[in-house]
Formats: C-alpha cells, sequence, structure tokens
C-alpha cells in the first residue's frame, strides 16, 4: 500500500518500500482481541492459564498516564465473577522486530494503523466494535514513552496512526480516550504475524467477494463467492484496501467488519470454546504475538472478560465505523463528524445498547445474496400502554410514549450477525 502523504505530519515517513496495507486490520485487532477474550473463556486448564501468564507478565505496557493515578480494577475472584462493563483498546501495528521485512517492506517507524475500541455493556447483554480510520486527524494529549521516557507535546492535528510513535500504546490509549471521552482500562497491541498465526488456529474463516480479486499490493488473490481463508491469505484479505470499494481504508473497514463478523459467527458454531487444544493454540498466539496492558496481565480477569461476550447475542454486538468526513485541508484524510460521534460515544457513555443504520452506503460490502435467511420471528403480543393518573376530575390519561428505535441515523456498521460480501473494486 502506497504511503499516504500528509504536509501536517513529518513524522509520518516510511522506508524505501511502499507500505501495502500495513494495517494488521481490523482483524488483527478483533480477530484476536475476541480470540482471546471471546475464545479463552470456557474451560481452560490450569496449565494453559499458568503458562499465559508467564508470558503476558513479561511483556506488559502500562497504560495509565504517569501524571494521573490507574482507576482500581474490580477484583475478580474467579472466572464467573466479572461484574460490570469494560472498553478495551486494540491496536495493529505495522511494524514488529520478527516480521519478515521483505513480505511487508521494510518500515523507519512504527504506526498504529489499526485502532478499534471494545464496548462490553454493564449487564454484559451487548458489546460494540468501534473502528477509528487510520488518517482520521485530531489533536492529541502530550505522551510520555513508559520505555524511554521521552515527552511529546500536545498536537493540534495529527493522523490518529502517528500516536504510537509520539509515545508507545499508552499514547494511543490516551488519544482515543480524548477523543471519544471514555475512560479505556485495557490495551492490547497486534503484530503481522499474529494474523497467520490466529486465523490457523481457528482453523479458517469464510470469507465473500462479489467478483475475484487480485491485489499486488497485497497478493491478494481470490476468487468471487465463498472461500474459508487463513494464514498469509487471511492477513492479506484484510489488509488489501486497493483490492475492495474505492480502494479508500474506510472501504477496507468495512471489508475487515465482513470479516470479523464472519470470525465470531465462527468461533460461537464450532467447539471452540470448549476444545482444549484450540484455546491452547490461541493463547500460544496471544502469548507470542500480543502486548497487553498490565491491567490484563491477570490472567483470571482476561477469562472472566472472556465470559462476558460469550452470551452476547449475534445481533446485539455491533461493528461500526467512527463517523468522520473529508479533510478540507487534505482530501487523503478524515476528521470528525462531531455531530454523529457524540451520539455515538454519548449512547457508549450512557451503556444505551444501538445499532448501525443498515440504509448507509458502506461502499466496501453488499449484503450476501447467499446467506441464510432467518426464519420470521413472531410478533409478542404488544403490552397494554401505561397511562398517567388523571390530575383532576375530568381530566383525560395521556399515554406515555412510544419508544423510539435504537437506530443511529448515519452510523456505518453492521451486526455480526449480518452476512455480507466485500464488493470488488473496478
Amino acid at each position: 500500500m502506497n504511503a499516504r502523504k500528509t504536509s501536517r505530519a513529518p513524522l509520518m515517513k516510511h522506508g524505501q518500500q511502499p507500505r501495502r496495507g500495513a494495517v494488521a486490520t481490523l482483524m488483527k485487532t478483533l480477530a484476536i482481541a475476541l480470540a482471546v477474550v471471546l475464545v479463552s473463556g470456557a474451560s481452560v486448564a490450569a496449565w494453559v492459564v499458568y503458562d499465559l501468564a508467564s508470558n503476558v507478565s513479561s511483556n506488559a505496557v502500562d497504560i495509565a498516564p504517569p501524571d494521573d493515578p490507574a482507576t482500581p480494577l474490580p477484583a475478580v475472584p474467579n472466572i464467573d465473577a466479572f461484574e460490570g462493563g469494560f472498553n478495551m483498546l486494540v491496536v495493529g501495528a505495522d511494524n514488529d522486530e520478527n516480521q519478515d521485512k521483505n513480505a511487508y517492506g521494510k518500515r523507519d517507524i512504527t504506526l498504529n494503523d489499526v485502532n478499534m475500541l471494545l464496548h462490553v455493556s454493564e449487564d454484559h447483554t451487548s458489546a460494540v466494535v468501534v473502528s477509528f480510520p487510520r488518517d482520521l486527524v485530531i489533536a492529541q494529549p502530550k505522551c510520555v514513552d513508559p520505555e524511554t521516557e521521552k515527552t511529546e507535546r500536545a498536537v493540534s492535528a495529527q493522523p490518529l496512526n502517528a500516536a504510537y510513535e509520539r509515545g508507545g500504546l499508552s499514547c494511543v490509549v490516551a488519544t482515543v480516550s480524548e477523543l471519544t471521552g471514555l475512560n479505556i482500562e485495557y490495551a492490547a497491541l497486534m503484530s503481522f504475524d499474529a494474523v497467520v498465526q490466529m486465523t490457523n488456529a481457528v482453523g479458517g474463516v469464510p470469507v465473500c467477494l462479489t467478483e475475484r480479486v487480485r491485489d499486488r499490493y497485497s497478493g491478494l488473490d481470490l476468487p468471487a463467492g465463498t472461500t474459508t481463508i487463513s494464514g498469509a491469505t487471511a492477513l492479506a484479505f484484510l489488509r488489501t484496501r486497493h483490492g475492495v470499494g474505492d480502494g479508500s481504508d474506510l472501504s477496507r473497514i468495512a471489508s475487515q467488519q465482513q470479516y470479523i463478523s464472519s470470525l465470531i459467527r465462527t468461533i460461537k458454531s464450532n467447539d471452540t470454546l470448549t476444545d482444549i487444544t484450540k484455546l491452547y493454540g490461541l493463547a500460544q498466539v496471544a502469548a507470542k504475538h500480543v502486548k497487553l496492558s498490565t491491567s490484563l496481565t491477570n490472567v483470571t480477569r482476561m477469562v472472566a472478560m472472556a465470559r462476558t461476550l460469550q452470551t452476547i447475542d449475534l445481533d446485539k454486538l455491533a461493528l461500526v465505523q467512527y463517523p468522520v468526513g473529508t479533510d478540507p485541508d487534505n482530501s487523503n484524510k478524515v476528521i470528525p463528524n462531531k455531530a454523529l460521534a457524540k451520539q455515538l460515544t454519548d449512547a457508549i457513555a450512557a451503556d444505551r445498547s444501538f445499532a448501525p443504520d443498515s440504509t448507509v452506503d458502506r461502499n466496501g460490502v453488499e449484503a450476501d445474496p447467499n446467506a441464510p435467511v432467518e426464519p420470521p420471528v413472531a410478533d409478542a403480543p404488544a403490552p397494554e400502554p401505561p397511562v398517567t393518573e388523571p390530575s383532576a376530575p375530568g381530566a383525560s390519561a395521556t399515554p406515555a410514549p412510544t419508544p423510539t428505535s435504537n437506530v443511529i441515523e448515519g452510523l456505518a456498521g453492521q451486526t455480526a450477525l449480518e452476512q455480507t460480501c466485500s464488493v470488488a473494486n473496478r
């Protein structure tokens, strides 16, 4: 994928080879996040827990701001005892010291090209995954890199994917937290290799294309229709930008959400949640390829978080794009759609269940025409509308207002229940 130039981001330079995707994409974010969290959640053997704990603890990252004491985390006495909701940021980086430089291109700096926030509701009945475009130009706070102790001053306008280079994982967390106004207690950092290993561990994920896609930038070559992909092919699918929609990062996010919804359905429909071999394989991938925040190094807490997700219905797990518009100063960048973004973040902060707007043109995916038709659900008897007591003799009672839809108009995305196909870029 070719690097995009911007006059306001001098630190955004890559090496000699063009960045082809640099994305570890949304999968790299939820494929592993939900696979660590969702998948490692059923009967996990003690030896698996011990092995995972010893690895993640040695590689953990502190995401708490140095001048802001962290909020105490809830105690978790056992894997069934996690109470309340949580926010977890999953970051996909385009550079890893162990990755194949010939395959992915040499990089002089590390960019956080995938940024996804997972919110689980207080009552564990719904969840949402918010994807933030890498080219989202926003203000970023002062950051202190916990490894180098180097301080970067606050900036007024930088692409989101510059945050990691400014101060590591904690800076990405602080930036997204400042943008959304949400407290983010947990975070994870993924690499390219994690995508390959994770898809192998789950046995592959079905994806759908409207037409054959050959993308020389990502290396993807898949026929039209549905194909079960894994390993390097899954990585190529998730990295492809030129091959889908209009070739933009927003189209790629839509395509990634198609993959993630299929991944979630796959995990919930097969025996992953009860198969110790698969669980151990996924745990090993996480331990080797994922950097977790220090708040996630408690394995009991991780498993307890997983169990909060197991029971969420697919139609109550939404995958949405953070609302944006084109940057008037740079057509290759985007800026927040403040009004729509406020509706989204207010709903998350208030823990309200909501759904994306199915009428929005996502310019990257469309409904799978071969998806099985869900049987119609019989309408429940309408409850008697409550009435208010008359205020005076002879006054009429006023019916309570009818509840409105939970759809946020204009919000792009889909639920994990929906089956979609990526639209080939022509």
